[in-house]
């Protein structure tokens, strides 16, 4: 009986120390595996265009690639070596003169991915609507030779179907949650999921720059400018500038930007932590739409910028454009 317990017991401890070795070995096995998948996750870089409008400062500060969209005024061609102050530009609007506008073209963007690429960084770059420029299928194009020369580098390009600082504010929510740590992937569900969720509201001051870009026909610019009307548009859910409603007179339209955040914002009420606003070089009436922000939701944290030429050149001097996350476009 002694014996038989003897042998009992032993089979016991000797299968409590093989659960023990089985145990220890899974566990070496899956850390193993989890410093592997941190030795070979690659770091990753966000790119956007200049159409963002995000401030020069925030862009440096956080190594943002931004990829040109040119302009011109006659032969002379602005970008990214000949640049011309906002002003300047506005200004000479002002005067008279049109500028034209191109788009970011591939060869351009496959410079700018395959030097990060050559660097060991993965890309996601956030592109402006592709309803209002080429830029975006021109960056699919430039991606997609990168990768095929390049076996292993990745690059997502995402359309944000947006604009200005509605595409900057795209961009800002994929900054800051990279820097609390979200994987590239986590980045791209979060915009895909929520891009229409930005919305844009905005008005201009002169009905003949929307007439040039085909927004509004000669006699509706003709017969608003004499009635002192102002639009009210926004983008859509396909990415287009599409006139929503009028106003008559400068004042009531800055008003109408904010009635229709009121409207929009739903259940972002409390959710917004930041708020964007654009301007053709208008800056007291954007300020103005700032202190309606902070009087009806109590949002200090509001961000103004200069709407770039790319952008300005369709819309004019004195556009104002207010972006916020809400329940719907």
């Amino acid at each position: 009986l002694y014996y038989h317990f003897i042998t009992l017991k032993s089979s016991v401890l000797l299968n409590i120390f093989r659960i023990l070795v089985n145990f220890l070995v899974l566990a070496y096995n899956t850390e193993n595996k989890s410093r592997k998948d941190l030795t070979f996750m690659k770091d990753f870089l966000i790119s956007t265009d200049t159409t963002a409008d995000l401030p020069d400062n925030y862009v440096k500060e956080n190594n943002i690639d931004i990829h040109t969209l040119f302009y011109a005024f006659g032969e002379v061609i602005y970008g990214t070596d000949n640049t011309m102050p906002e002003k300047e530009f506005f200004d000479r609007m002002r005067k008279g003169e049109m500028p034209t506008t191109m788009a970011c073209n591939p060869q351009d963007c496959k410079t700018i991915f395959e030097k990060r690429v050559n660097e060991g960084f993965d890309i996601l770059h956030i592109a402006f609507s592709s309803a209002l420029s080429s830029s975006y299928n021109n960056a699919c194009i430039a991606a997609n030779e990168v990768m095929e020369e390049h076996p292993g580098a990745r690059i997502v390009v995402i359309d944000s179907l947006a604009a200005s600082m509605g595409e900057g504010l795209i961009v800002y929510k994929a900054i800051e949650m990279k820097k609390s740590g979200k994987s590239m992937d986590e980045i791209i569900d979060f915009v895909n999921e929520h891009k229409l969720n930005v919305v844009h509201n905005f008005t201009v001051d002169d009905l003949n720059h929307l007439y040039r870009g085909g927004r509004v026909s000669k006699t509706t610019a003709i017969i608003g400018t004499l009635a002192n009307i102002k639009p009210i548009l926004h983008v859509n859910n396909e990415g287009r500038l599409i006139n929503i409603g009028k106003v008559r007179g400068r004042k009531k339209s800055l008003i109408a930007l904010v009635d229709r955040m009121e409207e929009h914002i739903g259940s972002y009420r409390d959710k917004n932590d930041i708020v964007f606003i654009s301007h053709g070089d208008c800056l007291q009436d954007a300020q103005f739409v700032a202190g309606l922000v902070k009087e009806r939701f109590g949002i200090d944290n509001i961000w103004i910028n200069y709407i770039c030429p790319t952008i300005g050149t369709h819309s004019g001097p004195g556009t104002v454009a207010l972006f916020f996350m809400g329940e719907s476009r």
